[in-house]
């Protein structure tokens, strides 16, 4: 049976879509593997598959994840996201659903934070400038 599930992830201006079947544990980003990222980003993207390992024993899936706009952060944060969500739906298990709460509750539920827009007449979004005239 091949079953698919697509979900996506965002934050700030990055979107992500993970699409997940049965399979043997790889995971692409852009359609890079995902072992070629840098150290603190690999981390990042294996957190949920780490959880998942421990919790259901092995991971029997491959993921492709394709990642647009935003910076580096941004894309890896929406990717992780909509990885982790893939991975729940995939197993459908209540005791994974709370082993991700309980580790980090940005693996499921999206960050909506975004840049607050600048002023007009300012070059800033929040704090006015001082005068200094008397």
């Amino acid at each position: 049976m091949n079953n698919k599930i697509i979900t996506s992830g965002k934050r700030k201006r990055a979107i992500a879509r993970a699409v997940l079947v049965e399979g043997t544990g790889k995971v692409k980003i852009n359609d890079r593997n995902h072992d070629t990222l840098q150290f603190f980003e690999r981390l990042r993207i294996e957190e949920p598959l780490r959880i998942t390992e421990n919790v259901l024993g092995k991971n029997g899936f491959d993921v492709k994840i394709n990642v647009r706009g935003g910076g580096k952060s941004g894309q890896i944060e929406a990717a992780r996201l909509a990885l982790a969500r893939a991975i729940n739906k995939f197993a459908n298990s209540k005791k994974l659903l709370e082993a991700f709460t309980l580790y980090d509750r940005n693996l499921l539920v999206a960050d909506v934070r975004r840049k607050e827009m600048y002023k007009p007449g300012d070059s800033k979004a929040r704090r006015k400038r001082q005068k200094s005239f008397r």
